[in-house]
């Protein structure tokens, strides 16, 4: 129960078509388990209503909220809609991405309009869902923002958006840690690395035309720690630690969760 009587907005909580669990649902699920108040917002409300009732064993509350992460005015309505519900925000974990799906290519083929997309959907959807969530966190002396980047951020990518907008969001996340530290908001950002996951392996699959196991084990293969991908359900475990109070003294932080990935990149 480490996160009893807390309240969570999880953006991104539903997933694409595939096999097996994404990060937002699994991270939905894990902190209801821990007994939090969960509004699982997703573009897709089906798929954020299938989440709650994957959550509905745990000791917390499950709501599905459908909101799309480039509209500004529907990241607004969601942070009201939170704070009329529950009265506070303790947490705010922002878990939305798009790369190969969106039109990402290397950056000598990048499309404009393809490039904007993934900018919006990867990184502005953050700073607006923070714009509109910072001054209820203030008025309560306190809160958690945590995002999701990647490894990307750091290693070899080949397709520029991607990479540009997930060093951008752990660029962000610092300075949200250092401007609202006086006002008791911690902000920080997980690194996942090679996961399989929904949007990781089968979007790859569907692109690549090579099957999904292939993929897998390509993509295992690239993996220091037991030469296995992680799942979505490590990239959870992180988010709920750095939710939890149990890391209360910990802000700014870029967190790598990626099978020593970024160890052998150095």
């Amino acid at each position: 129960m480490r996160l009893d009587g807390k309240t969570a907005i999880i953006i991104g909580a539903g997933q694409g078509p595939g096999t097996g669990m994404g990060n937002g649902r699994a991270t939905a699920i894990r902190f209801v388990a821990e007994g939090a108040r969960v509004l699982a917002v997703d573009r897709d409300l089906p798929s954020a209503q299938e989440t709650c009732a994957m959550a509905a064993s745990g000791k917390g509350r499950c709501e599905a909220y459908a909101a799309d992460v480039v509209d500004e005015r529907a990241l607004r309505e969601m942070i009201a809609h939170a704070r009329r519900a529950w009265g506070r925000i303790d947490i705010l974990h922002y878990n939305v991405g798009v790369s190969i799906a969106g039109g990402d290519a290397p950056p000598d083929a990048i499309a404009q309009d393809a490039f904007d997309h993934i900018v919006a959907v990867n990184l502005r959807g953050m700073v607006m869902a923070c714009k509109h969530v910072l001054p209820v966190m203030r008025a309560q002396k306190s809160g958690v923002i945590l995002g999701i980047s990647s490894i990307a951020a750091y290693e070899n990518y080949p397709y520029v958006a991607y990479k540009a907008t997930k060093a951008a969001m752990v660029a962000y996340v610092r300075q949200l840690a250092i401007h609202e530290a006086e006002n008791g908001i911690r902000a920080n950002v997980i690194l996942p690395g090679l996961m399989d996951t929904p949007m990781a392996v089968d979007t790859r699959a569907r692109h690549s035309g090579k099957s999904r196991a292939e993929v897998a084990a390509l993509r295992d293969a690239r993996v220091p720690l037991r030469r296995k991908m992680g799942t979505a359900w490590d990239v959870a475990n992180a988010a709920l630690f750095l939710a939890s109070d149990e890391a209360n003294f910990i802000t700014g932080v870029a967190l790598p969760v990626d099978g020593g990935a970024l160890v052998r990149i150095g």
